[in-house]
């Protein structure tokens, strides 16, 4: 896809997420669409250091709880409004992502990914037991009734998140198609021989896990609004986790189109489910999805497709 083409693109998803905001009355549907679309940077924020750069993350629920705690900090300190709220999220996640990975990206494997585990452990634990946050017994944001230009809060932070969707994928899609992508892309294919060829393996890594952690910070800024009651197992939640790594796995990871693919349908998928049947089922749902997907297409959606139109053009 060509940058007009995309830019194009972009900018008609966010401006008919706006136009939806005037034309459909029923707030669920905009409480259903925030989810998927924090999804959609979830997903897309793993995939840079998952999926580009070949470092399994199981830590996603940490940043984006942190996220949404550093929002309610600025909250209880000086009433710092979301606008503000969200870039420091962003940058607070992003310094986490640059001190956790100069301490983790020396490991590999499964070594880093229960390093990462660990990680999201020790922060759960923190928050827990930090009473200016809420501690253990959680904080209550009271959500604005009404937004400039919104006859519902509800809308306005659905358009927050679409603006948000829109951004994290602009990054990846730079990313991939930069001389960064190129070097992630060789740490994933055979770090060694990446290092050996002379490419600073340890720098790019380094940005790709801050990048990754203050895409997912900017995920969890909005999130005290939306639920209106933050504690620490609802924040670090393991369906963020369990999504962030299933969704760009069902979609593929090797390019930024498929983490949104992924989180679309997934997500979709688990909005429906929880209205017509159980909310409990959605962590099911993504398991039998991505075992279907490991066995039938493991290179995901995006990269089934691409191989089927391969094979058409010989």
């Amino acid at each position: 896809m060509r940058t007009r083409t995309y830019v194009a693109l972009a900018a008609g998803l966010v401006l008919a997420a706006l136009a939806a905001t005037r034309v459909v009355g029923n707030d669920y549907y905009f409480f259903a669409g925030y989810v998927v679309l924090q999804y959609v940077v979830l997903a897309t924020a793993w995939n840079i250091l998952g999926g580009y750069t070949g470092y399994v993350n199981f830590g996603s629920a940490a940043f984006f709880a942190i996220g949404a705690y550093t929002t309610i900090a600025l909250i209880r300190l000086a009433e710092v409004p979301l606008y503000l709220s969200i870039p420091a999220a962003g940058v607070v996640c992003g310094l986490i992502g640059l001190a956790a990975g100069y301490l983790t990206l020396r490991l590999r494997g499964v070594y880093f990914a229960i390093a990462t585990l660990a990680l999201a452990i020790v922060l759960e634990t923190f928050v827990a037991n930090w009473d200016f946050v809420g501690g253990a017994t959680g904080s209550i944001v009271m959500r604005p009734k009404e937004a400039p230009l919104f006859d519902s809060y509800v809308k306005f932070l659905f358009c927050v998140m679409a603006a948000l969707a829109v951004a994290a994928v602009s990054v990846a899609r730079y990313l991939e198609t930069s001389r960064l992508g190129r070097g992630l892309a060789a740490i994933r294919d055979d770090e060694q021989a990446a290092e050996c060829s002379g490419v600073p393996t340890l720098r790019l890594k380094l940005l790709s896990a801050t990048l990754s952690g203050a895409l997912m910070g900017l995920a969890g800024a909005p999130f005290p609004y939306y639920v209106t009651y933050v504690d620490p197992p609802s924040a670090f939640n393991l369906d963020y986790a369990v999504n962030a790594v299933a969704m760009p796995m069902v979609g593929g990871t090797q390019t930024w189109l498929g983490p949104v693919v992924g989180a679309l349908l997934l997500g979709t998928l688990q909005q429906v489910a929880t209205v017509t049947i159980s909310s409990e089922l959605n962590l099911l749902i993504v398991g039998l999805v991505l075992v279907g997907f490991v066995i039938l297409a493991p290179e995901g959606i995006v990269g089934q497709v691409r191989r089927v139109l391969a094979r058409r053009r010989r």
